[in-house]
């Protein structure tokens, strides 16, 4: 029996977990795979119930997981918490004892929502890419981080650390390289080669890394242009392999390509099992209106099936049921086109996912 760890979290978790539970049910009984969910509680949650954004016995269930389905976490209830406190160091924390180092960003235009962006067609028609982010180094991790005085006393200095080494760079690169194998070929390092010095380590190392796949296209480019021809040619991109803050902001961006950041997904992997989730945050002032998009999270249970149990099949029917929902016209609001769409709430968008699963 396979086991998943359950993190609903805060805001809109609850709601588009929810909908991501009821497909990895029905694909469970569809594929004759065996899985049972167990709960934990996570971020603002888990604050309130224990004073830790990730409770002990939340660190043990998704220790011994086989993977983990996870909403999102945070609100404005703990913005004025100590930073170390806050709801998102509860997940910052997981993926750093999980060595969740890998965080795969599928950026995949589903056809009938070419006109969903706000981009024109001719544009994103066809763009496929992923934005493969290293997730435990960087500003996020980096030490020291603090915020004191001044030397002077007239004032408050905030300090944050950008830091990496050469096993974090090569370990990321060579999964990228990976990728790029068995997608299109291409790979686009992004840095910020001409002022950081952590940005010419990556790229020196990249580059060394490269010659270990001698048939994956290398092309190295700044974040600032990057961050440009996303919107000016994203066709162009295949894997795109960042560090961790450029990642972050870079695949946001490209969630516009999309149509809505309810429509992107994420896998983080590395040493432990497996963590899958939207990459939007918990949204509180939706939560409770089923209104918010399910989709990216039952993506990521497409992803989950993928990557952490290798149902290859079942991964592909969940993907397939959605381009028929969509297809159809049914659209949450965030990608609801006026005119040619019916407008669903979070539930029924769930429940029509689960209608259209078929096996082969």
């Amino acid at each position: 029996m396979t086991r998943i760890a359950v993190l609903p979290g805060d805001g809109v978790g609850p709601e588009i977990v929810r909908e991501a539970l009821k497909v990895l049910q029905r694909v469970s009984r569809l594929f004759d795979i065996p899985l049972t969910f167990e709960d934990g509680i996570v971020g603002g949650a888990a604050i309130d119930r224990y004073g830790t954004p990730l409770p002990l016995e939340t660190r043990n269930l998704c220790r011994t997981a086989d993977a983990i389905l996870f909403g999102a976490v945070g609100g404005p209830q703990w913005d004025n918490l100590p930073v170390d406190r806050r709801p998102e160091r509860g997940l910052l924390a997981l993926r750093k004892e999980l060595g969740l180092y890998a965080n795969l960003r599928p950026v995949k235009l589903f056809a009938p929502l070419v006109d969903a962006s706000p981009l024109k067609r001719e544009v994103i028609t066809g763009v496929d890419l992923l934005v493969l982010r290293e997730l435990t180094g960087g500003l996020y991790f980096g030490e020291p981080k603090e915020i004191g005085p001044t030397p002077d006393g007239k004032g408050e200095r905030a300090i944050d650390t950008l830091s990496y080494t050469t096993c974090e760079i090569e370990r990321i690169a060579r999964i990228g390289f990976q990728i790029a194998e068995r997608r299109r070929k291409r790979l686009t390092s992004v840095d910020k080669v001409n002022v950081l010095a952590s940005s010419q380590l990556w790229r020196r190392v990249v580059t060394e890394t490269a010659k270990e796949f001698p048939g994956v296209e290398l092309s190295h480019m700044l974040v600032d242009n990057c961050s440009m021809q996303l919107i000016r040619d994203p066709r162009r991109f295949d894997v795109v392999l960042t560090e961790n803050t450029f990642g972050d902001i870079l695949s946001d961006e490209a969630a516009m390509l999309v149509g809505s950041i309810g429509m992107l997904p994420s896998a983080s992997l590395g040493e432990g099992p497996g963590l899958y989730e939207p990459i939007h945050g918990s949204a509180p002032d939706i939560a409770g209106q089923d209104t918010v998009n399910p989709l990216a999270t039952i993506l990521s249970a497409a992803m989950l099936l993928r990557y952490s149990l290798h149902h290859e099949s079942a991964a592909t029917a969940i993907e397939t049921a959605i381009d028929r929902v969509l297809e159809a016209g049914h659209r949450t609001l965030d990608i609801m086109q006026p005119g040619h769409a019916v407008l669903v709430g979070t539930a029924q968008m769930g429940n029509l996912v689960v209608e259209h699963i078929a096996r082969g």
